[in-house]
C-alpha cells in the first residue's frame, strides 16, 4: 500500500485471439525501418482486481466476428476471464475503452454489469461519422445495437474526460483512434500502470511516435501517446492494446495459464525482447 494509502490492484492481460500475416503498412502510417515493424496483432481483455473489487476492461469478440473478420479466436472471452477466477455472469463493472468490434462484443454475456464509457464515443458511433464506410468498418452494428439495449436497460455509466472510478483506478479520454477512446490508469504494487488499449496498438507506435492506420484523428492519436507517457510511471508501465510482446515481457499467471494470461502488476521479466 502506497500512493497516499491506496491499496494496489492485481492486473492481468488475457490473450483471447490473434491476427497473423500483417506487414508494416498494416500497423504504421508511413515508412518504417525498425525491427518490430512486421508484428502481428494479439487481442486482449484485461482485469483489475482488488479483493472483492473487479473491473473488466473490454469484452472482446466472439467466433462469429472472428470468422467474418478473418481472425483466430483462441478462446471465448468468458473462458479467459474464468482463468483468473472471474465469472462473466457476476461482473459488476466493465470499462469499454471504445466500441470497435474487438473491444465491445459479447456484451450480452455480462447481465449484471455496468458499462463505463465516454460521452464522446457514443456520440461518435451514432452520429454522422458513421456515414463513412472507412470510419464505421471497425464497428459491428449488432454490437452497437447490443450496447444501446444495455443503455436502455440502465446499465451504462457515461463519463466526460478524466474520472476516478475507485481509488487507484481512473479513466482518461484520449481520442485519436476513435473520437471517444479512453485509457485506464491502475495503481499496482509496481506503481501506476496504464492500459493504453488502442491509444497505441503496438510498442512500436508509441516508442517511435508513428500512428496506427485505423485512426479518426491523427493529431489526437499522437497527443494521446504523450498523455499515456505522462500517466504511466515509466515506459515499462505502458501496456499496448495488441502487441504480442506483452505475452513475452510479462510473467505468466501460472504454468496452467502459459500463453493465455500474464500479470501486469509485477515488473516485466523480459522488458526489451
Amino acid at each position: 500500500m502506497d500512493a497516499q494509502g491506496i491499496a494496489p490492484f492485481e492486473l492481468y492481460a488475457i490473450r483471447y485471439a490473434r491476427h497473423g500475416g500483417r506487414k508494416a503498412h498494416d500497423n504504421y502510417i508511413g515508412p518504417v525501418d525498425f525491427h518490430d515493424a512486421d508484428s502481428d496483432l494479439e487481442y486482449y481483455v484485461w482485469v483489475a482486481r482488488r479483493n472483492d473489487e473487479v473491473y473488466v476492461i473490454d469484452t472482446g469478440f466472439d467466433q462469429h466476428s472472428a470468422q467474418e473478420r478473418g481472425r483466430e479466436l483462441l478462446m471465448p472471452v468468458k473462458d479467459g476471464l474464468a482463468l483468473v477466477g472471474v465469472a462473466a455472469e457476476s461482473v459488476e463493472h466493465i470499462i469499454l475503452t471504445h466500441l470497435h468490434y474487438d473491444h465491445a462484443g459479447t456484451l450480452d454475456q455480462f447481465p449484471k454489469a455496468k458499462f463505463h464509457i465516454q460521452d464522446a464515443e457514443t456520440a461518435y458511433v451514432t452520429g454522422r461519422c458513421m456515414c463513412h464506410p472507412a470510419l464505421r468498418h471497425p464497428f459491428d452494428v449488432e454490437d452497437i445495437v447490443s450496447f444501446v439495449r444495455k443503455l436502455y436497460g440502465g446499465q451504462v455509466a457515461f463519463h466526460r474526460g478524466d474520472t476516478e472510478l475507485a481509488p487507484g483506478l481512473t479513466l482518461h479520454l484520449v481520442g485519436g483512434h476513435t473520437a471517444g477512446l479512453q485509457v485506464v490508469r491502475v495503481w499496482t504494487k509496481r506503481g501506476w500502470v496504464v492500459i493504453a488499449s488502442d491509444a497505441t496498438h503496438l510498442y512500436g507506435n508509441i516508442e517511435h511516435q508513428i500512428p496506427f492506420p485505423a485512426v479518426y484523428n491523427v493529431g489526437d492519436m499522437l497527443e494521446g501517446h504523450n498523455l499515456v507517457r505522462r500517466l504511466a510511471d515509466s515506459p515499462q508501465h505502458i501496456i499496448p492494446g495488441h502487441d504480442p510482446q506483452v505475452m513475452h515481457r510479462y510473467p505468466e499467471m501460472s504454468p496452467e495459464t502459459a500463453g493465455k494470461v500474464v500479470r501486469l502488476d509485477v515488473a516485466p521479466n523480459n522488458p526489451a525482447k
